[in-house]
């Protein structure tokens, strides 16, 4: 097919990459030949004279691309900061036309790609240049991951709201729930944004105690998602 989905989120830290992973695993699980994209990394950790891109890692042992690191994962970089920022802090540059033909390259070679961005939309890779600007310059449609929690609300309509602004396309969200005790938030969020936006819920997930638990939470909506692409 050569699509692809951008995979966004409403904050850092809101299970953008357990997402991702799950649904790699799914597609590869169905039979599609599954590509992943961690543009920039931050925050990775020196091992061995080397940052590690952990996220870049998970993502590509769930989806069994077999693409190089270097191409799944080309700007890695220490400070735990905005791609923009960690990037001028270790003087490293940036080049959106290299992700793009990266981008173009590992799609080429398979049936759909999934690119995670970092924190959200807004967030810059450049100084004056965004993971929303990135997501319309590859022409992929977006999947939100929201943390379902008090505020997520806000932080979900702005999100959809600015993706609409922008042009892109946005195929759905997903509540991921991040604290083990419930919370009336958490219970009641879902029932509140159908009436607030007319964007699908994709998926409601409960809290799930580590990265290594297989996630199936996509399963009875593939065909609805691939079919939106």
């Amino acid at each position: 097919m050569g699509n692809g989905i951008f995979i966004t989120g409403t904050d850092t830290g809101v299970g953008k990459t357990f997402v991702a992973c799950g649904l790699a695993s799914l597609l590869r699980e169905s039979g599609y030949r599954v590509g992943v994209m961690k543009p920039a990394e931050t925050g990775c950790e020196e091992k061995d004279g080397e940052l590690v891109p952990e996220d870049a890692i998970r993502l590509k042992e769930a989806s069994g691309c077999e693409e190089p690191l270097e191409k799944i994962c080309p700007y890695r970089l220490k400070d735990p900061l905005a791609p923009s920022v960690a990037a001028e802090r270790s003087g490293v540059t940036i080049d959106i036309d290299a992700i793009r033909k990266l981008y173009d390259e590992i799609s080429s070679k398979h049936d759909i790609t999934i690119v995670e961005g970092a924190g959200g939309l807004l967030v810059p890779i450049l100084s004056h240049y965004t993971y929303a600007d990135l997501a319309k310059l590859l022409k992929l449609p977006v999947l939100v991951v929201a943390a379902n929690r008090l505020g997520a609300i806000n932080h979900l309509l702005l999100t959809l709201e600015h993706a609409s602004c922008r042009g892109l396309r946005v195929l759905g969200y997903v509540l991921n729930r991040l604290e083990s005790q419930p919370s009336l938030a958490a219970e009641t969020n879902a029932d509140a944004l159908r009436f607030l936006t007319s964007v699908p819920c994709l998926a409601e997930i409960p809290y799930i105690d580590g990265l290594k638990t297989k996630p199936t939470f996509f399963e009875d909506r593939l065909e609805q998602l691939l079919g939106a692409i």
